[in-house]
């Protein structure tokens, strides 16, 4: 008897631990409810991939139509046919793709004019590949007017939408449109003609090295060149609302010139003209019809002459060490060659700072001007190795009044170089020195 008992406690026990288990582990449904309240609901959850067309309608505005071409360019069709801005675009479509709400107002609209959708003050109309089209509606500011209501037909749901979303679909075409003036491709540009200042410049390219061809072979400054480029690539119509297209004309023909420039590329050449009047700047482009109004600041980066695109630097081996460099002044003579990491001079170690300080002087002579004129009798010959022995060069400088004139070897350009250049040029020299022996250590 105690032990069928015992028995049965057992069971009993093992039955209620069992049900303990259980409730303690169960997640009621409305727990997960209550907790998923909490997130605002999507407003549209597309794939990105999938809209070919996109349309933009407002109560007080133009409509805007874009549609994607058979390349996979975007390209607006009204209120104009124009090439669309495709990061623009692109910046649109993924704000459409994963649209978030700020909270849920209505689960069950019957009354969309209360929240000023009907009509809504913006309906962005969403075509898809499988020829369904998704529309989103955008209404009235919430009284606070931190918020918009907003709905998509066919969903009885209106919700908030953060102002800043609604700024992302109240655009303009001048919005949406590509505004740029050229179109080339800048890893593929080969040439590069410009005329201002009462010059013609021509800039031709070898892989990634800039080179002056016109009016003659002169050696380039690259990161004046690729300025150039980068302010080309970057130039834009400033465009308002307000612009008045036969004044905009009328301002670029009366004009006096500030510079014409054609780039060519793989897919030929593109020509820019500025003009300027009074305070503004004018630009006609060979790629879209019209004229447009530009910033001061595109003007100006091509308000230049020729010496602003030459290279100053007398020698080219730049930041990376050479491999040897020589001094002759007279009866004075330097020689410095690199051994793995020493500076080695008639086969003695070199104090490598005293060195390190040479080098620097010769990598900062550079041109305070370029004239036509003015060497002489050589006084200096320095010559620097460099890019493990295959760049070899050689510069002469002679004196000529209170300045030095520098001609580089094989070539017919001179530089003036300030004569302090010199002066500490010279003293690096002069202060050369034996890398310091150390003693052996004592025998014990």
């Amino acid at each position: 008897m105690k032990f069928r008992g015992l028995l049965v406690a057992a069971i009993v026990l093992a039955a209620l631990t069992g049900t303990l288990y259980w409730s303690n582990h169960r997640k009621p449904p409305e727990i997960t409810a209550t907790a998923s309240a909490d997130i605002p609901p999507k407003i549209l959850t597309l794939n990105q991939t999938d809209i070919t067309g996109v349309e933009i309608r407002k109560k007080t505005g133009e409509d805007i139509i874009l549609g994607k071409t058979e390349a996979g360019q975007w390209q607006m069709t009204a209120p104009k046919s124009l090439p669309a801005d495709q990061d623009a675009v692109l910046s649109m479509l993924s704000s459409l793709s994963s649209l978030n709400s700020d909270r849920l107002v209505d689960d069950k609209a019957t009354n969309l004019d209360q929240y000023g959708l009907v009509p809504p003050s913006i309906e962005v109309d969403i075509a898809k590949k499988d020829k369904t089209t998704v529309k989103l509606l955008i209404g009235d500011n919430t009284p606070a007017g931190s918020a918009t209501y907003a709905a998509v037909t066919g969903d009885p749901r209106v919700f908030t939408l953060a102002t800043y979303n609604k700024s992302n679909f109240d655009k303009s075409s001048n919005d949406l449109r590509d505004r740029r003036l050229l179109n080339f491709d800048s890893d593929k540009l080969s040439r590069v003609e410009l005329s201002a200042k009462k010059q013609t410049m021509e800039f031709g390219r070898n892989k990634d090295q800039w080179q002056i061809v016109k009016p003659k072979p002169l050696r380039a400054d690259g990161f004046q060149v690729d300025d150039l480029v980068r302010s080309l690539h970057d130039a834009k119509m400033e465009l308002s609302a307000t612009d008045d297209d036969k004044k905009t004309a009328a301002a670029f023909n009366s004009g006096s010139a500030i510079a014409t420039v054609k780039v060519t590329d793989v897919s030929g050449a593109q020509e820019l003209q500025v003009r300027k009047n009074k305070d503004g700047y004018y630009a006609k482009s060979s790629v879209t019809a019209g004229v447009y109004k530009i910033t001061n600041s595109t003007a100006t980066a091509l308000d230049k002459t020729l010496d602003d695109f030459r290279n100053k630097k007398l020698f080219d081996f730049g930041y990376a060490d050479p491999d040897k460099v020589e001094i002759h002044e007279g009866a004075k003579n330097v020689v410095v060659t690199r051994s793995g990491a020493d500076w080695l001079s008639n086969g003695a170690k070199m104090d490598a700072p005293s060195v390190t300080t040479l080098i620097g002087a010769v990598r900062d002579l550079s041109a305070s001007k370029f004239p036509d004129n003015g060497f002489t009798s050589p006084a200096i010959e320095i010559t620097v190795t460099s890019n493990d022995g295959k760049r070899i060069e050689k510069a002469l400088l002679s004196k000529n009044g209170d300045a030095y004139v520098a001609k580089r070897d094989n070539e017919p350009a001179l530089y003036e170089i300030a004569a302090s250049s010199v002066t500490e040029l010279q003293n690096a020299a002069a202060s050369l020195k034996p890398a310091e022996v150390k003693p052996a250590p004592a025998k014990k």
